[in-house]
C-alpha cells in the first residue's frame, strides 16, 4: 500500500493520478475534506481506502500495524502563506509531519515530503544550506523548522527520508485553493472577465511586473516526487524542487494575453505595503544538489507548461 497525505489536494492529486496510470492502485489518501471542493480532484482516481486527517494521526501515534506501507508521500499541509495564526500553522505543518516522520523511522518506511521555496525568503541565491534559509512568515517557518528536524534524524537514518522544496507549482488541480493558486488561473480569469491582467508596479527594486518566479509543472513535480521515493537511503536529505529558471510575471501575462489572441492589456497596481516584507520579488532553485543526487531529467519549458495549462483550463 502507498499513503498519500493532501492527497485530494494540487500536488496529492495529480500524484495519485500518475500512479494510477502506472497501474498502481493500492492507495491509502489522507485528507480533511472540510473544503468539500477538493472531491473534485479525486472523483476520478483509484484508491482502495480514506482516512481522515485527525484519525491518521492518531494511527501515526499508536501501534498501527502498517507492515504492507510501501511508501508514504506526505503532501498534506496549510499551504496559506497569508495566515499568521502561529499555532494553527505550527499543529497542522510541523507537529504533524513530526509525528509522521517519526512513525515511518520506525517503521523503515521511506517518506518523501512536501517543503517549500518559501524558506528561503527575500534571497538572491536558493541553496539548500542554512546560510540562505531566512523565512518572512509563519508557513516558511513550519516548513523550515520541519527541514532542520528531518536534518538532525537525517544523520542516521532507519528509513529514506527526503524532502522537496517546491518552487512556484501550477497545473491542473489547484482551483480550489483560490488566492493560493499560482497567478495562471488568475491571470486567465482576468483576461475572460476584464480583457486585463493586472500586475504588481514596481516593488523591491524590480521594475513593475519584472518579479519574477521559478515556476515548474505540477507534472515536473510529481515526477521528481515519484523518482526520490524508489532511491536509496543515501538520498535521503532535503532538495530543490524547480527548474532553475526564474520567469517574470510580465513574461506569464504576455503568454496568455497571447494564448487568447485578442486584445487585451496588463494593467499594473500599487504594491500592497502590507506584503513588503513578507514577499518574495524573485525564486530561482538551485539545482546543483537535486542533478548530483542523479535525477538528470529535463524540466517542461514554462511557455509550453503554461500553453498546456491554459488549453486545460478552458476547455
Amino acid at each position: 500500500m502507498i499513503i498519500v497525505t493532501g492527497g485530494a489536494g494540487f500536488i496529492g492529486s495529480n500524484l495519485i493520478r500518475k500512479l494510477n496510470s502506472l497501474g498502481v492502485n493500492d492507495i491509502l489518501l489522507v485528507e480533511s475534506l472540510e473544503n468539500g471542493r477538493k472531491v473534485r480532484n479525486v472523483g476520478d482516481l483509484n484508491i482502495v481506502d480514506y482516512m481522515d486527517k485527525s484519525e491518521f494521526i492518531q494511527a501515526c501515534s499508536s501501534t498501527w500495524d502498517l507492515s504492507d506501507v510501501e511508501r508514504v508521500f506526505h503532501l498534506g499541509a496549510c499551504v496559506d502563506t497569508m495566515e499568521w495564526d502561529g499555532k494553527y500553522m505550527m499543529e497542522s505543518n510541523f507537529g504533524y509531519s513530526k509525528k509522521l516522520a517519526l512513525f515511518c523511522l520506525r517503521e523503515r518506511i521511506p517518506l518523501v515530503y512536501a517543503s517549500s521555496g518559501a524558506v528561503y525568503g527575500q534571497q538572491s541565491s536558493f541553496i539548500e544550506i542554512p546560510q540562505y534559509e531566512n523565512p518572512l512568515n509563519i508557513y516558511g517557518y513550519s516548513k523550515l523548522l520541519f527541514d532542520c528536524f528531518v536534518r538532525y534524524h537525517a544523520k542516521n537514518p532507519d528509513s529514506l527520508i527526503v524532502g522537496l522544496r517546491y518552487f512556484n507549482v501550477y497545473g491542473r488541480g489547484e482551483e480550489f485553493k483560490g488566492s493560493m493558486a499560482s497567478v495562471i488561473p488568475h491571470f486567465n480569469r482576468q483576461m475572460i472577465e476584464t480583457g486585463k491582467i493586472k500586475l504588481f508596479d514596481g516593488s523591491h527594486g524590480f521594475a513593475p511586473g519584472l518579479q519574477s518566479r521559478d515556476f515548474i509543472s505540477v507534472e515536473d513535480v510529481v515526477d521528481v516526487t515519484l523518482w526520490f521515493s524508489e532511491q536509496s537511503k543515501a538520498k535521503t536529505g532535503i532538495y530543490n524542487c524547480g527548474t532553475g529558471r526564474s520567469v517574470t510575471f510580465q513574461f506569464v501575462a504576455e503568454t496568455i494575453l497571447n494564448w487568447h489572441g485578442v486584445d487585451g492589456e496588463i494593467e499594473y497596481i500599487p504594491f500592497p505595503s502590507e506584503l513588503e516584507r513578507s514577499y518574495q520579488p524573485y525564486t530561482c532553485a538551485d539545482l546543483n544538489k537535486l542533478r548530483l543526487s542523479g535525477y538528470d531529467r529535463e524540466f517542461k519549458d514554462v511557455l509550453k507548461g503554461v500553453e498546456e495549462y491554459l488549453t486545460w483550463l478552458n476547455s
